[in-house]
């Protein structure tokens, strides 16, 4: 195993922040982003010429644009020592707290500005590779396909227990309904019985088992613990283990798309940092369908592969249960802003840490496991894998 450079907790993230999620804003991603570091800065008192790093996903708004990283800076004013633009997907914004740890522990910059923002907007583009060739000839046309499949090879293997996903369903929605910056269409409370009546997109998937796109943006301040003490700053959430995997097993020429790489980075990020999965105080999955999510569980060890479903109606995942998941609502509950998706549910941690998420606020929070999920290839499982292990100061 690798040695864990976050296990000394000489990194902290030192404020949150994210803007209302709405479907059609009207904002461009550098407004998005720009809401947000205004947030940081007023909620840390941190100026804007201290700033010298800036780590973010790729928006799809900004999907032609080569240049987004230097424009984006220009336009909120940043001067930066160290930049990265990072493309695996909904895995980019945990990707980037790590990355932003590993340029402060080099020296290549001090505080960082971790940012996602999308917008629909959007710049023509165009994709080639798997997806062009093989995937939308034969009609398997976006994500909820690919699911379809993914969802059919569990049934077939394990059988799919579609209650216990709607119970995950029902208690991210909870979430949102106390959440004032989750899409408004979304913030209305869901039975069980409304999951499995809503309208089939590609069996066994339906809509409300998808994520819905919205505009939003949401962001850290990463910096060194020290540095962080010396500001004055108060609450701290350390990021002390992550792991990550691009490609999967991907020589495999016959792969079981019902195992992903978090068999592989869940164990891995629990081990460096030193805990099981009982150990964990709460859940971010990332959670672009709620199968998804029950293969984490499996995955990472919180239950066996097949015992998903089982898990799930013995647990309790409201804010003062065993396992307190997406306890803001998830992106399936409240939006998730292109590719800055996985910031939605790392954000939800970081405030659970810091003991500002109000009416669904953990009790005693002191660590968190968030995730997330790059792009599904064609009869494969998705293409990233990454874990990042949290804990309050």
């Amino acid at each position: 195993m690798r040695e864990n450079y976050l296990g000394n907790r000489d990194i902290a993230i030192i404020g949150f922040a994210e803007t209302k999620y709405d479907r059609k804003s009207e904002k461009t991603p550098y407004e998005l982003a720009a809401e947000v570091l205004h947030q940081l800065l007023e909620r840390t008192g941190v100026r804007i010429a201290d700033v010298d790093g800036m780590a973010s996903t790729v928006p799809t708004a900004e999907a032609g644009n080569t240049f987004w990283t230097n424009m984006l800076a220009d336009t909120l004013g940043l001067e930066l020592a160290w930049s990265q633009l990072t493309d695996i997907g909904g895995g980019s914004p945990t990707g980037n707290v790590a990355r932003a740890a590993a340029a402060i522990t080099t020296g290549m910059c001090e505080m960082v500005f971790c940012i996602g923002a999308d917008s629909s907007a959007m710049r023509a583009s165009r994709s080639t590779g798997y997806r062009a060739e093989f995937v939308d000839p034969v009609g398997l046309m976006g994500p909820p396909a690919a699911f379809g499949l993914l969802s059919a090879a569990y049934d077939q293997k394990y059988g799919l227990d579609l209650r216990a996903l709607g119970k995950l369903a029902v208690a991210q929605r909870n979430g949102a309904v106390v959440n004032e910056n989750a899409c408004d269409s979304l913030r209305k409370p869901m039975t069980v019985d409304d999951y499995l009546g809503s309208r089939m997109v590609a069996e066994p998937i339906r809509l409300l088992d998808c994520v819905m796109r919205v505009d939003g943006a949401n962001g850290l301040l990463v910096t060194s613990t020290e540095r962080a003490r010396k500001l004055g700053q108060k609450r701290l959430v350390h990021p002390i283990a992550y792991a990550e995997v691009t490609n999967f097993e991907p020589r495999d020429s016959l792969p079981d798309p019902t195992r992903s790489g978090f068999s592989r980075v869940g164990p891995a990020a629990l081990a460096k940092a030193g805990l099981t999965p009982a150990d964990i105080r709460m859940f971010h999955p990332y959670d672009d369908f709620l199968i998804a999510i029950m293969l984490q569980l499996e995955q990472i060890g919180f239950c066996k592969p097949g015992e998903g479903a089982a898990y799930i109606h013995r647990t309790d995942f409201s804010p003062a249960g065993a396992l307190p998941l997406n306890t803001g609502g998830g992106q399936i509950s409240c939006g998730q802003p292109g590719l800055a998706g996985g910031g939605v549910n790392l954000i939800e941690a970081v405030r659970q840490l810091m003991g500002e998420a109000g009416r669904r606020q953990v009790p005693k929070p002191s660590n968190a496991l968030v995730t997330g999920i790059g792009v599904i290839p064609y009869l494969r499982n998705w293409g990233t894998s990454t874990a990042l292990v949290l804990e309050a100061a």
